[in-house]
């Protein structure tokens, strides 16, 4: 899970003269179920000293509803019309949230009361806060008519939780930069200067050199450096790798860590050829699987976009779950629907099948010897739904491609981290990849959250592009 609890503030519209008691038993049927299906959300509502019958019915109680929600730092917005609700009073509140994640529901109807008495109108009144919130270009997610109790209510608040922790995560992001682009990768290029125009976003660079020259001033006999080697040890088959070379990942790890935690990074994207293999002696995959684990979002070549799509990724399973940073690699010589998903050796360990091994760089060897290659998890990743994602940005305009897919169990075995996995049409996939720009790279996550990406790039203001 991530660090803290993701913060709803719920905000429950009512208006006179609709039937109050309705409103204040769907108000309680809410924070109910909220609170006993969603454990990792913290519900803030007003009680009846902050607003006049713990509702939300006029600006007054709009006004000390945002301050409740200030106070408290909420990270999403959930505006339930409850009768007709006060569209004004809604407004108010989501005006003084703009930029954080709105859900928008209308309630089913009671049954009317003897006489012709209509108790709620809420199908009427959600139609007017709707507009207010479009005619204010206010975003927000619709959830649907429902009663707390549904199954779709619950789907959906499940989905504006995810879309919230992708928000908060994806705002103000800091990516570190370790030392420059492979040169003949202008792929993986990135516009700072646009992500911190929309998106408050700050690469922060340090040079590789710096990252070799703090890991070589460590000892074998540093405690840091010691427990990381023990972990390593624990985590997955070292055997077949020299201690000199599985000291040298412990210490490069040390040092990363150190500049994550000195710096606030989310993630990073390393310069992993050839030079930390020339002149450190290694391969870094491990290293970054081992980051990625443990949720910083650590890309390959430098991959700063690639980053940020692994945070989203991982936000969105609330960090159940940790992404696999992949190429597009190759069509299944036999299956037309099917591709390989692979990198050299990053996979994050808790991702992979029992009798993954650390080896030598099955690249890489070939220009700087098996000796100074060591690094890369081998083996294959376990089967599962996932999510495949990939940010980019060109003109200042911002994109996301995103699709589901299944890991299959089929022949051939490749060498480095890898799964074979099926599209429903792989042709259509491989085509808006290549007419819509999208590069070689993705991100690659256990479960279906293209609902909740989807959400989240609505609100972010990026385009998605799902197939």
């Amino acid at each position: 899970m991530l660090g803290s609890r993701i913060v709803i503030g719920f905000v429950p519209l009512h208006r006179y003269p609709f039937d109050e008691k309705w409103a204040l038993e769907l108000k309680k049927r809410f924070v109910d179920v909220i609170e006993k299906e969603f454990k990792y959300v913290e519900l803030v509502y007003p009680s009846e000293n902050d607003t006049k019958l713990g509702l939300v019915t006029d600006d007054a109680d709009a006004y000390r509803v945002v301050e409740l929600f200030r106070n408290r730092g909420v990270d999403g917005i959930f505006i339930a019309a409850l009768t007709f609700g006060d569209e004004l009073a809604g407004a108010l509140v989501a005006e003084h949230f703009r930029k954080t994640p709105i859900m928008v529901v209308a309630t089913k109807e009671p049954q009317v009361l003897p006489g012709g008495f209509r108790r709620s109108d809420s199908f009427c009144g959600t139609l007017s806060l709707a507009s207010a919130l479009y005619r204010r270009k206010i975003p927000f997610i619709f959830g649907g008519i429902v009663f707390p109790e549904d199954e779709e209510f619950k789907k959906q608040f499940n989905n504006f939780i995810r879309t919230a922790s992708i928000v908060r995560s994806f705002i103000g992001a800091r990516i570190g930069l370790i030392g420059p682009r492979p040169t003949r990768f202008e792929t993986v290029t990135f516009n700072e200067a646009k992500m911190a125009e929309k998106f408050n976003q700050r690469v922060v660079h340090v040079t590789l050199l710096e990252v070799i020259e703090e890991a070589r001033k460590l000892s074998n006999d540093d405690p840091a450096v010691s427990r990381v080697v023990e972990e390593m040890k624990k985590q997955i088959d070292v055997s077949k790798t020299p201690q000199e070379a599985l000291y040298k990942q412990a210490k490069l790890e040390v040092i990363l860590r150190g500049i994550v935690e000195r710096e606030k990074l989310s993630g990073l994207g390393f310069r992993c050829w050839t030079e930390i293999q020339k002149y450190y002696g290694i391969s870094p995959c491990y290293v970054l699987a081992r980051l990625t684990d443990s949720g910083i979002m650590s890309s390959c070549e430098v991959d700063i976009y690639g980053a940020l799509t692994m945070l989203i990724q991982y936000t969105a399973s609330l960090g159940t779950t940790p992404p696999h940073f992949i190429d597009w690699t190759v069509r299944h010589p036999e299956k037309s629907n099917v591709f390989l998903a692979w990198h050299c050796g990053n996979a994050p360990p808790s991702l992979m099948q029992p009798g993954c091994i650390l080896s030598y760089h099955s690249i890489m060897y070939r220009d700087v010897g098996v000796e100074r290659s060591y690094g890369t998890v081998e083996g294959e990743l376990k089967p599962g739904t996932v999510t495949i994602s990939r940010l980019v940005e060109y003109d200042g305009e911002f994109k996301m491609f995103i699709t589901r897919g299944r890991i299959v169990d089929v022949e051939p075995r490749v060498r480095g981290s890898w799964t074979w996995v099926e599209v429903e049409d792989l042709d259509k996939v491989y085509r808006v990849l290549i007419e819509e720009g999208f590069v070689h790279h993705a991100s690659m996550i256990h479960g279906d959250y293209v609902d909740a990406i989807v959400n989240a790039c609505k609100l972010l203001g990026i385009k998605t592009v799902v197939v």
